[in-house]
């Protein structure tokens, strides 16, 4: 494998890529330009090689130290193309085979391309092709969600249909710290927070705690 794409995965810091894994995330990569022909798994304007190994999948896989290896389960709310959860099931594998990633998308074509990915690479997942805010009494280990929902649609679903579950990764953008403290007028959190390793306007936050205030 090229150099520059072992260097571009040592990005994360927290994660002792091998060549293995580089391997099936490379793979993985060529899936989605592959499928994309047929349906939009992501934008078009991403749909670059380098482009989506930075974009999507180092930065999906930066969140790997937030995942409760305590837990067997960790549940990807709204996975579409399967963005965290495919990339943290390839990392998974080296860490806790025992892990089982839960993806929750409403597409049937998506779902059917994201059991197809997970067939190939022998990955441990679930795909569930239902709408994530119909299905009630869930428990789980880590929660993660990108580019899914709203901040506080997030948090009230986790609230209403989560029985259990140990935290809840989010991934926020430009506009996140305008959200964030927006958010903390209507809930109470207890979180911690670290910048994104792809984007200076970007950070990821780990929420451990959360209760609706009364208003």
């Amino acid at each position: 494998m090229d150099n520059v794409i072992l260097n571009s995965y040592s990005k994360i810091s927290d994660l002792n890529v091998s060549r293995e894994t580089c391997n099936e995330l490379e793979g993985l990569i060529s899936m989605i330009l592959e499928k994309n022909q047929e349906i939009n798994i992501i934008s078009k304007k991403t749909s670059k090689k380098e482009v989506i190994r930075n974009r999507h999948l180092i930065d999906s896989a930066q969140i790997i130290d937030f995942i409760d290896l305590n837990g067997n389960t960790t549940t990807d709310l709204g996975t579409g193309g399967g963005m965290p959860g495919l990339i943290i099931a390839i990392v998974m594998k080296r860490i806790k085979k025992s892990m089982k990633v839960n993806l929750y998308e409403k597409s049937y074509h998506k779902c059917v391309f994201l059991k197809e990915v997970s067939k190939k690479l022998n990955l441990n997942t679930e795909i569930i092709q239902k709408d994530i805010f119909e299905v009630k009494n869930i428990e789980t280990g880590t929660i993660m969600s990108r580019a899914f929902k709203p901040m506080p649609v997030i948090l009230n679903l986790v609230n209403e249909n989560f029985k259990k579950y140990k935290n809840i990764v989010l991934f926020m953008g430009v506009s996140g710290k305008r959200i964030l403290k927006n958010t903390l007028k209507e809930w109470d959190l207890e979180y911690d927070q670290k910048k994104s390793i792809t984007s200076d306007d970007s950070f990821i936050l780990n929420i451990k705690k959360i209760r609706k205030k009364k208003i």
